[in-house]
């Protein structure tokens, strides 16, 4: 069974994604992809310093973010560019994780994947396990975490679709309201449900 873990910034996945890994379910991790490939010498970091040029590369021989960043920042047109470069990257990379732990004999693989629905990337996937939380919790919790105004809090979470939106395409639910216990309850009983433990 391949699960899905999704959910929106400051919702809490990061904290499931955890006890998942407590589980021992070996978790592929798509923020963690989206850096290897884009490392020194891939292929991947080649198109980007061709598309946007050289000085996109610092000297270590690695993407210099702050620089792709600010040129892909208030240009749409060049986030698509990028875009187009990175994701089937992404995407390729993920697939290759998750294919070689299924080879390798494993019954159960988490993907963890921020922007599933944004991405469209429900097909790679067996089930989808939204982390949610109540939108006042996630503000308060993007503010203190983040440091951020109000204003810069709410900029950054509206950037998603809403979480009642993703809900609405889970097959399972974690409300992330509460305590650690409760997040805690409710991820084994689905996974019981699940029959995954």
């Amino acid at each position: 069974m391949i699960i899905g873990l999704t959910g929106s910034i400051a919702s809490g996945k990061s904290t499931v994604a955890k006890m998942l890994e407590g589980y021992k379910l070996p978790i592929v991790d798509a923020d963690l992809v989206a850096r290897i490939v884009v490392e020194p010498g891939t292929s991947t970091l080649a198109a980007i310093a061709e598309a946007f040029g050289p000085e996109v590369i610092s000297e270590d021989g690695s993407m210099d973010r702050e620089k792709v960043g600010s040129i892909i920042f208030h240009d749409p047109a060049q986030r698509k560019v990028l875009n187009d470069i990175i994701h089937p990257a992404i995407r390729a990379e993920m697939l290759r994780q998750r294919d070689s732990l299924i080879e390798a004999g494993e019954k159960v693989v988490v993907m963890d994947i921020p922007l599933l629905f944004e991405s469209k990337l429900q097909h790679f996937v067996d089930k989808v396990l939204v982390v949610s939380v109540k939108e006042e919790v996630q503000l308060k919790r993007l503010m203190e975490r983040n440091g951020l105004s109000e204003e810069e809090a709410r900029a950054r979470i509206n950037t998603q679709l809403p979480l009642s939106v993703k809900e609405k395409g889970a097959d399972a639910v974690i409300y992330n309201n509460l305590d650690l216990t409760s997040t805690a309850e409710q991820l084994a009983k689905i996974l019981k449900y699940w029959e995954v433990i």
